[in-house]
């Protein structure tokens, strides 16, 4: 079970997202204040796993309260949704210890599959997140890892790869490819471990580097 804090200056909308997370599968959801010592005493007392910030503009007193909270719980995560993509929110989320950033166009089967992959120790961005990532607009904040063998990948992954480099769902992968959703998911994290990726924007360089995925 994973248990999200949700924290949104709007109350209204804090309320109706927990009540939408707690429609998803293994997941529970409250909304905290945006007190520092009333979120950590949440996190504390009920166990909280991730820390879902909804930005509707640039509201880095939010960021900089989820750093304070990050840096004191290692198992806890940070994901940032916002209403509008700017280099510096992404910039400064990335240096608040954040694991994943949810664009505007993202739907709630996207931001479920983030917080599972976030949970499971993996990053998260969203596809044009990821490619402004890759574009080179943070690229002092995340330099690129030297590249390992693509022969340590399967024809499967390759193929997998591919198509998620062409911003395909992972629902719509295993349609095409007549897999289950989970089993693609665990291809990426099999694909991550092989290459000892930390994050989805440097499988995606690895990708692009190694002609697999085209810009």
């Amino acid at each position: 079970m994973i248990t999200v804090g949700i924290l949104d200056r709007q109350v209204v909308v804090a309320e109706s997202l927990a009540l939408t997370l707690k429609t998803f599968e293994e997941v529970d959801a409250m909304v905290l204040t945006n007190d520092l010592v009333s979120i950590i005493d949440a996190v504390r007392t009920n166990g909280v796993n991730i820390i879902l910030l909804n930005m509707h503009g640039n509201e880095s007193s939010d960021l900089e309260t989820m750093k304070h909270v990050l840096e004191r719980f290692d198992r806890l995560r940070g994901v940032v949704m916002s209403s509008h993509i700017a280099q510096r929110s992404v910039v400064n989320a990335i240096k608040c210890g954040v694991k994943g950033f949810i664009s505007p166009e993202a739907n709630l089967e996207e931001l479920h599959r983030a917080l599972l992959t976030v949970r499971g120790g993996y990053d998260y961005w969203s596809s044009d997140i990821a490619n402004m990532l890759i574009q080179g607009y943070v690229s002092e904040s995340m330099p690129a890892p030297e590249a390992p063998s693509v022969d340590m990948l399967s024809a499967r992954q390759i193929e997998i790869l591919r198509m998620w480099g062409e911003n395909k769902s992972n629902r719509e992968i295993a349609d095409k490819l007549f897999l289950s959703i989970r089993t693609v998911e665990t291809h990426k994290n099999h694909i991550m471990q092989k290459l000892n990726l930390k994050t989805t924007v440097d499988m995606v360089r690895f990708g692009i580097r190694n002609n697999i995925i085209e810009l």
